[in-house]
């Protein structure tokens, strides 16, 4: 069967080089005999795994030395309540909401501190970031939560918040490893893995590490980061295979000159999408600020569902699946994460011109 091109938000598309890899080592890792998927974790073998994809990710990201990075398990939805777990001393917040699961966030915060919910973007389904006004910060909070990529409504912050001392708490499951990050701002960054890392079932939590050993009273021992950072993310059975094959999607990665030029890629990606949605007379971004717009989530619509359906009927025909957008938007979304091919991208960008010619 001849694969198709997924624009799925996730789990997501991985670059071909890397199924091809894993493939090839599917039966038999190296002289082990036997399958990651089989392999303990305990074992020479694995340890050398887990520390390689470690290594890769400090090396790509930039990580400095005293962060630690942890393998975990629960997704991002999981880190929704660790994070209160771990770092409310004072049990103060402040948090912005941008889009669903920034929603969640707060939700699930709130069963443990007190949020202040600093800047919302919600009277506008999410069209834009809102401006962040520094009075409106808490100054002694115990840290300040945003999500940097808005995978449902498309939008993505362009520059750090100015926290001070606060703890800055970022999600990045959409966007980690598509553009270049300066770590050292934040406390704790955590993505699942699902998107632009590997296949779902892996988080990926990097943590200051004087964050680390301060969870509150009764903090169950598998939600305490203190619990995984001492035990090199192995305190139980970690997910093996999908750590391995975030290794490999790391050396991808490197191999292709690392963040810095992986970005450059997806901006030709987005550009080419977005340019050729403004330009129609059929489609609408859902996103209309610029500055705003994300370069992994690209939702669009026409003026009409019947035109949507059948736009992704048309779609689908030709290779390209998974574009119907969330509920609370509609329309279209096309994820363009790193394992997207510009090929991928140039087909749906032949479609929309093509459709837009017979439909104005």
């Amino acid at each position: 069967m001849q694969r198709v091109y997924n624009f799925s938000a996730g789990p997501s598309v991985l670059p071909l080089e890397v199924l091809e890899k894993a493939q090839s080592e599917l039966l038999c890792y190296g002289d082990s005999g036997m399958s990651v998927m089989e392999m303990s974790h305990r074992s020479k073998a694995y340890g050398e795994i887990i520390e390689s994809a470690e290594a890769l990710l400090r090396e790509v990201m930039n990580i400095p030395e005293n962060y630690k990075v942890l393998f975990l398990q629960g997704g991002a939805s999981l880190q929704f309540a660790m994070i209160p777990f771990n770092l409310s001393k004072s049990k103060k917040s402040d948090y912005v909401n941008t889009g669903n699961w920034s929603s969640v966030a707060i939700k699930e915060g709130k069963r443990f501190s007190d949020i202040n919910i600093v800047a919302s973007s919600e009277d506008k389904n999410y069209s834009y970031i809102p401006e962040l006004d520094k009075s409106k910060f808490t100054p002694d909070a115990d840290y300040f939560h945003y999500t940097m990529n808005n995978t449902i409504y498309g939008t993505r912050f362009r520059e750090y918040p100015d926290a001070g001392d606060v703890p800055l708490v970022c999600d990045m499951s959409s966007s980690i490893l598509s553009e270049v990050y300066d770590v050292s701002k934040y406390g704790i960054i955590y993505a699942g893995a699902q998107k632009n890392i590997g296949p779902a079932g892996v988080t990926v939590v990097i943590i200051r590490e004087d964050l680390i050993g301060h969870a509150v009273p009764g903090t169950p021992v598998m939600l305490d980061y203190k619990t995984h950072a001492e035990k090199g993310s192995m305190h139980n059975t970690p997910p093996t295979y999908g750590i391995y094959l975030a290794k490999l999607m790391f050396e991808w990665i490197k191999s292709k000159g690392g963040v810095a030029e992986i970005q450059k890629i997806n901006e030709a990606k987005a550009n080419m999408l977005y340019d050729a949605i403004d330009e129609s007379k059929v489609f609408t971004a859902h996103v209309q600020n610029k500055k705003d717009r994300s370069l992994m989530n690209v939702p669009f619509f026409s003026k009409s569902e019947e035109i949507d359906k059948n736009f992704i009927k048309i779609c689908t025909a030709n290779g390209l699946v998974t574009l119907s957008g969330y509920k609370t938007v509609g329309g279209m979304r096309a994820s363009l994460y790193n394992g997207m091919p510009i090929e991928g991208v140039k087909l749906l960008v032949e479609q929309i011109k093509k459709f837009d010619k017979e439909n104005q």
